[in-house]
């Protein structure tokens, strides 16, 4: 298991609602690789729930495509956009039960397009959500130029 570190947090004016350790509002998720997996673990604040002691939907959403955004740059190495996103949800996730567990891999690769798979554990390790999110990739200059993406070393406490 490696910690990934966030490259981005140097960035002026960086806020990203996922994973941006500053944003005062946002998940503030971090990720480890283990294998082939990206691993987020994240306890829900009560300011994340739908109904009463539920973790809401769009937040499980939120969880799923931030984590396929972070298995897009550690595991194909580049940066990209969302451009589909499937979620089905499987059992509600309670509050209160501990972090729960996000893991994503890369199901297939077609040309520019990344297939990311994702599933969302409870903190009882019930599976509660899975999604299937399809990113449009960049090559990596355009990544670097556009996106911020920074050498992929970069990702990795303390870089390889």
């Amino acid at each position: 298991m490696k910690k990934l570190r966030n490259p981005f947090t140097g960035l002026e004016g960086y806020n990203c609602f996922g994973c941006s350790p500053n944003n005062k509002i946002g998940l503030h998720l971090t990720f480890t690789e283990e294998d082939d997996e990206i691993v987020s673990r994240w306890d829900p604040d009560t300011n994340f729930q739908g109904y009463f002691n539920i973790l809401h939907g769009g937040i499980q959403a939120a969880l799923m495509d931030e984590i396929a955004s972070w298995t897009v740059y550690v595991k194909v190495k580049t940066a990209g956009f969302t451009s589909k996103a499937e979620f089905r949800y499987l059992k509600t996730v309670g509050m209160g039960q501990g972090p729960v567990t996000l893991r994503a891999k890369v199901k297939q690769m077609r040309r520019n397009l990344a297939d990311i798979e994702v599933m969302l554990f409870d903190g009882n390790d019930t599976l509660c959500a899975e999604g299937l999110l399809t990113f449009f990739t960049f090559p990596l200059d355009k990544s670097q130029k556009t996106m911020y993406y920074p050498e992929h070393k970069e990702f990795y406490n303390p870089p390889d």
